[in-house]
């Protein structure tokens, strides 16, 4: 029989082999944007269509309940061979036609099938610790998230090699994933249901659950995209312009993987001290860096570093707490189908915030630019407040709300 602390790792490496895929665009359109000279609608659409595709997936798979229909680790494998071929399909075609973007819808829709489907798969396990065990994933993944900023500190990599190298690594995941064992929290399979989706909002718990996940993504993914274009406008005040590119790059992914710390520190603690607690501690410090951080704009570089790092920390230490509560509220036979959903609405609502951000740095400046996002933790800690006095927060980990 397959180890709990086995299938986990195994989980963990997998998602992060198959989000490859994912985060190889982030990485490549630099090289693109110097070798084929793309317009700006073609960069947003190679970024926005993963996510757009994603979100597409995820409806769909929420719709015909397929993670909790399925078999999690054959549907992983599914999906991480689909979005290998469409990805590798990149290495054929002319990258300025709008074939590319299709592809990367195509590659979005099938992440749908790995990212919520590996929660899904890794809550089985959970026997006490279910925010650990989903924070070590999302920990994973947002290391994995940071990757491109290194990536292209150093720059000068033919792009051809990070897309196959991904597509590699996903069809590895594929063949992994079958090593890992399904838990024994396993719930049967239930009956077709479309409308089983509904209870995600008509379900008081759920719904505050879900309406702090949203706080949280309002946030999240406009931070992660723009920091770095952030840190280039600040540096280029106060260092020179040999080092303030590179040194821009470099804190941004520290900020970004920082937070794969937040992640399973979040996940250890919110098992021990309660789920809401912890989530309305990082929602708080990530709002407060949101809201002032541009005070820090043109100044001193070291301050400005140690909130950025701070920031990455707190901004995701939450994300991985709103799934597990989502795990632990809902009925067990729709546990995949819940976090899809949740997550299909998180991702919708991080393509309108990011870009939003444009707009605020013309209309504010830097140095308020930010504050905006502040909204998103703000409504987050309400509806985490709201749910702590729910009387089903007892359900959340084991009684620790």
């Amino acid at each position: 029989m397959v180890s709990k602390r086995r299938s986990i790792a195994i989980i963990a490496l997998c998602q992060v082999g198959a989000m490859a895929l994912w985060f190889s665009a982030t990485a490549v359109v630099p090289s693109l944007v110097a070798q084929y000279n793309l317009s700006n609608f073609m960069q947003a659409a190679l970024t926005s269509a993963v996510q757009a595709g994603f979100v597409v997936g995820c409806l769909v798979s929420a719709l015909l309940g397929l993670a909790d229909r399925l078999d999690p680790r054959r549907f992983i494998a599914v999906a991480a061979l689909v979005g290998a071929g469409a990805n590798a399909l990149l290495l054929l075609i002319d990258p300025t036609t709008l074939a590319a973007p299709l592809l990367r819808f195509v590659t979005g829709m099938a992440m749908a099938g790995v990212y919520p489907v590996g929660m899904k798969l890794a809550s089985t396990w959970a026997r006490g610790d279910m925010g650990l065990m989903v924070g070590i994933l999302v920990g994973a993944l947002t290391f994995g998230s940071a990757t491109p900023h290194l990536f292209n500190v150093f720059g000068g990599v033919d792009w051809r090699l990070p897309v196959a190298n991904a597509s590699a690594s996903a069809v590895g995941a594929a063949a992994l994933i079958g090593f890992a064992g399904i838990g024994p929290a396993r719930a049967p399979a239930p009956p077709f249901d479309p409308r089983a989706v509904l209870s995600a909002w008509r379900d008081v718990p759920l719904r505050l659950a879900n309406l702090g996940y949203l706080g949280h993504m309002w946030e999240l993914y406009a931070m992660w995209a723009w920091i770095g274009v952030f840190l280039h406008a600040s540096f280029a005040l106060t260092l020179s312009p040999e080092t303030a590119p590179a040194a821009a790059k470099l804190v941004a992914f520290a900020t970004i993987a920082a937070g794969a710390i937040g992640c399973i520190a979040a996940g250890y603690l919110a098992d021990r001290v309660g789920r809401t607690a912890i989530t309305i501690l990082a929602m708080s410090v990530s709002g407060s860096c949101a809201a002032f951080i541009g005070m820090l704009y043109g100044g001193s570089p070291t301050p400005l570093i140690l909130v950025c790092v701070l920031w990455g920390i707190s901004i995701v230490a939450d994300s991985a707490q709103f799934s597990a509560a989502i795990a632990e509220l809902a009925d067990r036979t729709r546990v995949g189908t819940m976090l899809t959903f949740q997550t299909a609405m998180g991702f919708t609502l991080t393509l309108a915030t990011i870009h939003l951000m444009p707009h605020w740095v013309e209309a504010l400046g830097w140095n308020f630019a930010f504050a905006p996002l502040a909204i998103g933790p703000a409504i987050g800690v309400w509806a985490m407040a709201r749910l702590r006095s729910h009387p089903r927060a007892v359900e959340l980990a084991g009684g620790r709300r």
